[in-house]
């Protein structure tokens, strides 16, 4: 996979499970890895008592870059006796700022990785979730708990329903998907229609990617009235899979980003396997 930068995001009192299956995918690439720190800034006080708590405000946030600091030393040390490439960044911003601050550094990598220990305390893992996918064109890899995670997949799952989102994800994993010994196309619920999936559901998708030279079997699913997440999940580990790829999907409403129904089931309890998402 031709990935030669991984973004990965950690906070303070945060594991380093997530930072060692972060080394041990770039070791295995031979991709740099970038590692940000961030830290959520208390919010200032307002209203007629802010005079009063200004100052319990104030060592709030002192405390808050000393713990930041803290875990910039602890993530730069792990690094340093590793034999990857690596720098480390931290930040230390508002709420509102932190999906942009995310962003940002994505744009300059190929990849996010988002551990399973990332947790969402002060909104954390959301930020970073929305950062990686709707402020850069990187695609975000969701990884599992105490699961290897490589870029070498035997058989993925890609999720499948003819959206632009689905195929931009198709596209960032193409290398994946050639290099898999299979490919299951998966399409949930699918109707023929001439506009979207076409006479046959997954039979245009099916043919890009035979043309790769990828083996392709298309799935299609009945949910039974099950959620489409649950289906996705369940499929994966019936066939083995070793990554779920698919499209992000979702809408603004102001400043907020706001996820759909299937991504914000696979977000909230990601599957066993990797997901590599992409908007």
């Amino acid at each position: 996979m031709n990935w030669k930068t991984v973004l990965f995001v950690t906070a303070p009192g945060e594991g380093d499970a997530d930072l060692k299956t972060a080394i041990a995918l770039c070791d295995s690439s031979g991709a740099h890895l970038s590692v940000l720190v961030i830290a959520i800034a208390a919010p200032p006080p307002i209203g007629e008592y802010a005079a009063v708590v200004s100052e319990a405000w104030n060592e709030e946030r002192q405390l808050d870059m000393k713990a930041l600091s803290e875990r910039v030393a602890q993530v730069s040390s792990i690094l340093g006796a590793s034999q990857v490439s690596h720098d480390v960044t931290s930040t230390y911003c508002e709420l509102a700022l932190a999906d942009n601050e995310v962003g940002t550094h994505a744009r300059y990598a190929d990849l996010l990785l988002v551990g399973a220990g990332l947790t969402d305390e002060r909104r954390v893992r959301t930020s970073v979730l929305e950062g990686g996918l709707f402020r850069s064109p990187a695609p975000v890899l969701l990884a599992p708990s105490d699961t290897p995670v490589r870029l070498d997949p035997k058989v993925v799952v890609l999720a499948w329903n003819s959206s632009l989102e689905a195929s931009r994800a198709a596209r960032h994993a193409i290398d994946l998907l050639k290099a898999a010994e299979e490919v299951h196309v998966t399409l949930v619920d699918p109707e023929a229609s001439e506009s979207a999936n076409g006479e046959e559901p997954g039979a245009d998708i099916a043919t890009f990617l035979a043309r790769h030279g990828i083996n392709v079997t298309v799935d299609r699913l009945s949910s039974g009235q099950r959620p489409v997440a649950t289906v996705l999940k369940h499929h994966a580990a019936d066939i083995a899979a070793d990554l779920i790829v698919m499209g992000a999907y979702g809408h603004s409403r102001l400043r907020e980003w706001i996820f759909s129904g299937v991504t914000k089931e696979i977000l909230k309890e990601p599957p066993a396997v990797p997901v590599l998402i992409a908007h």
